[in-house]
């Protein structure tokens, strides 16, 4: 799952769509954790239905207590972007931000409420 957090995709992957799941198949998570509703997927992981790549939840850096132990979860600390390309990609845009702002051009990427 990688698709983002929008009032559309909040709970998108609900009880019902994990039901869906064939029996086996490994459901990840790279996205936002809020898009999933945590309880149901806590559920189907604990039944050993499925397994499970996380690497977000939807109360960072809360994750649930139940999916610690579990042998068919993987678990990483939001680390999905930690790659020297991606991370180089990163600070060229910290860079061009800084760059354009003292030009007085437009920001490569602003933020906008």
């Amino acid at each position: 799952m990688h698709t983002p957090l929008t009032p559309e995709t909040q709970g998108l992957v609900d009880a019902r769509r994990l039901a869906l799941l064939r029996d086996g198949a490994t459901f990840v998570n790279t996205a936002r954790g809020e898009i999933v509703d945590e309880t149901a997927l806590v559920a189907e992981l604990v039944s050993g239905r499925i397994c499970a790549g996380l690497d977000v939840f939807a109360h960072e850096p809360h994750v649930p207590e139940e999916l610690l132990s579990l042998p068919n979860v993987v678990l990483t600390p939001h680390l999905g972007s930690a790659t020297r390309q991606t991370r180089e990609a990163m600070t060229r845009i910290v860079v061009d931000n800084i760059l354009a702002f003292e030009r007085g051009d437009p920001l490569v990427t602003p933020v906008r409420p």
